[in-house]
């Protein structure tokens, strides 16, 4: 049956029912989602309003949420119940084969900033590597038909990840109210075999690597890595085990949490423990327990003592550009996380980096690089 929904004003012990009124033009509605698209329930960020399709065709509402799923937002309007599901499917279809950079492109032309920091200013964080691995089908209506929800109640057995939004437009004397219920509890899979899934992965340079150099008191320290040429991270497995993994020759750019960027290299060698590491200092490799470190570099009561599980890693890194700490650089919606290392992907980031240390073209320059 249709769905139906009911909202009372308490008067004392009286409750009196509002009325439920139409919206003067359902495009009030896109309005007010394209504005604040939390009224969803679900937080979103809208990346294009009546975008357009390669076959002259319209998407009321393309949105993306923080795990780069893609959300096709569809109003009914005066769709007939065949025409409103039939356009989503069609639009879905086409929506779910954007790519990373696709999306990025749609994105652009229709936000006022890049949509990395739109991003950012949304979810808090940078946009997941992948995007587009799942496209999620929405029915936005005022009202909805026994014929309606009875369609997207049968796709759903298929796995068809589509869902319908009801919104009620009702009136308290002078206060108007908008009230929303779903036909299925949102985040719900839908039943029965779903699509195999297509990452949509950012393309990788094959050279750039991310390396967060967390510094901590009486520990490690930036200005010992900028001096003498290496980055590390160690204390446990978890911290050290993707900088172990980042290869000789490997392009790196340096990140201090909670600051910004610092330095663009070349790693020397593979990850070593603190107590055998070398770097190289004026042309000539020395163990790095042999400089005048100012920080500290074991886990426990010395280096040596150390487990391997436990031990401070290091590489050797002959820098292109560093700088202080004090002139990190960081803008809103640049990559970071919390892995010590990792592939950069994201070319928002990349070509940040390449202007703000006058690298040229970032991701065509290659580097000399030594071996240990």
């Amino acid at each position: 049956m249709p769905i139906e929904m009911g909202l009372w004003r308490i008067d004392g012990e009286t409750p009196h029912r509002l009325t439920a009124t139409a919206l003067p033009t359902e495009s009030m509605l896109e309005d007010f989602l394209e504005k604040d698209p939390s009224l969803l329930g679900t937080a979103v960020l809208v990346i294009g309003r009546q975008v357009r399709t390669p076959y002259n065709m319209y998407i009321d509402l393309l949105a993306v949420d923080a795990d780069g799923v893609v959300h096709v937002l569809e109003l009914k309007r005066d769709k007939t119940p065949r025409e409103v599901v039939a356009q989503a499917l069609d639009y879905g279809s086409w929506a779910s084969t954007l790519t990373r950079d696709d999306l990025i492109a749609i994105a652009n032309e229709h936000l006022d900033v890049a949509f990395e920091a739109a991003f950012a200013d949304t979810f808090g964080a940078p946009p997941p590597d992948e995007l587009n691995a799942e496209t999620q089908l929405t029915i936005v209506a005022t009202e909805l038909d026994d014929s309606s929800e009875r369609i997207v109640t049968y796709l759903r057995t298929f796995g068809v990840p589509i869902n319908a939004a009801f919104f009620a437009h009702l009136a308290d004397e002078d206060r108007r109210y908008l009230a929303r219920s779903w036909l299925a509890e949102p985040g719900e899979a839908a039943s029965g075999p779903r699509p195999t899934k297509k990452g949509k992965l950012a393309d990788w340079n094959g050279q750039d690597w991310f390396v967060s150099f967390g510094e901590y008191e009486a520990g490690r320290l930036w200005e010992d890595g900028r001096k003498f040429g290496f980055v590390s991270a160690g204390g446990g497995d978890w911290y050290s085990r993707t900088l172990r993994s980042v290869p000789s020759g490997a392009r790196i750019n340096v990140y201090i949490p909670k600051a910004g960027y610092v330095a663009v290299g070349v790693t020397l060698g593979e990850a070593h423990r603190y107590d055998e590491a070398s770097v190289r200092v004026n042309g000539q490799w020395t163990p790095l327990r042999d400089l005048p470190l100012a920080g500290r570099y074991g886990h426990g009561e010395s280096p040596e003592t150390d487990s391997d599980e436990d031990a401070e890693y290091v590489i050797p890194v002959e820098w292109v550009t560093s700088r202080p700490r004090e002139e990190a650089f960081w803008e809103k919606g640049m990559f970071a996380n919390q892995n010590s290392a990792g592939k950069l992907r994201q070319e928002f980031t990349l070509n940040k980096l390449a202007e703000h240390f006058a690298l040229g073209d970032h991701d065509q320059r290659t580097w000399g690089s030594g071996s240990l």
